[in-house]
């Protein structure tokens, strides 16, 4: 005959049971209220800043945590926006010089993740140490070398210089990450593709879907900063053709500077596209990155 478990065992069982449940309820209610606490943090800043950009000057400063309401609603800011800036060059501007460096970032990037994962070479962790160092190292401390090299090159004042630059500066995070997934595709999948002819740049090119969440990841946390960046477009091309959005936004911060309707409207106008783009793709962003701590 089966023994039976004495009462008291059987309680301290259930008992023991109840407690971790409940510390692991406590701790997920912890954590979420962290969570949701730091992204209220992210967003409340740029909410309020959408928000007010609909409002009058008067219902800014007097109501400016209340949504626009038929009396404090104004499009007055849009329109002075629009009357003394060209809001169309700068957002083409930024399109460009964002899209193309992205292109060349992910191209080149996964190339030289492809080699250096592939192929065993004298110097390849040197190589890989050299571009890690740009990670570290902020491209802003060679402005001054930088804007030398565009002047000898006559390339100041032109889209160009910022594409070159914002290429070289997100090469590294790129190298970094990609080199890492190419290294977890199966070599017999490669080898396979050279058994049936395969040329190394066609066994490249199989290989590269297999890392699109890696490429989707480096996609998201590159695009920002270039977007967002006003250092390099306000000393390699400040000028009226080649202004890009962060440096409209800033010209209205000193030309209108008590015009608050003026300022809040450019920098809504400024981040909003990125943060369609950022919402659009935050599923990659994610795949990529809990895929890479999966494997």
């Amino acid at each position: 005959m089966d023994r039976a478990v004495p009462i008291t065992k059987m309680t301290a069982s259930t008992g023991t049971r109840k407690s971790y449940a409940r510390t692991r309820y406590i701790n997920g209610l912890i954590k979420h209220a962290i969570l949701i606490f730091f992204c209220l943090l992210a967003i409340v800043p740029t909410a309020i800043i959408v928000v007010n950009s609909f409002k009058t000057r008067d219902a800014i400063f007097s109501e400016p945590y209340r949504l626009p309401t038929q009396e404090t609603f104004s499009m007055q800011g849009y329109e002075t926006v629009q009357e003394r800036s060209d809001f169309v060059v700068y957002y083409r501007n930024s399109a460009i010089v964002t899209l193309t460096s992205l292109f060349l970032i992910l191209l080149f990037g996964a190339m030289i993740s492809f080699a250096l994962a592939e192929y065993r070479f004298a110097g390849n962790s040197l190589i890989l140490l050299i571009l890690l160092a740009g990670i570290i190292v902020p491209i802003r401390l060679g402005s001054v070398s930088i804007l030398r090299i565009m002047v000898s090159l006559q390339l100041v004042n032109t889209l160009v210089a910022l594409i070159l630059v914002y290429t070289a500066q997100g090469l590294p995070l790129a190298v970094f990450v990609l080199t890492q997934f190419f290294r977890q595709v199966p070599r017999d999948l490669k080898d396979s593709a050279r058994i049936d002819g395969a040329s190394e740049y066609r066994v490249f090119w199989l290989v590269v879907p297999l890392v699109t969440p890696a490429i989707a990841t480096v996609a998201a946390l590159t695009i920002i900063p270039i977007w967002n960046d006003i250092w390099f477009p306000l000393i390699l091309a400040p000028g009226e053709a080649t202004r890009t959005v962060t440096m409209g936004a800033q010209q209205f911060l000193g030309q209108f500077a008590n015009d608050w309707n003026a300022v809040l409207a450019a920098l809504t106008m400024s981040a909003v596209p990125i943060l369609i783009l950022y919402f659009v793709f935050s599923r990659q962003l994610l795949r990529g990155l809990t895929s890479g701590a999966l494997k």
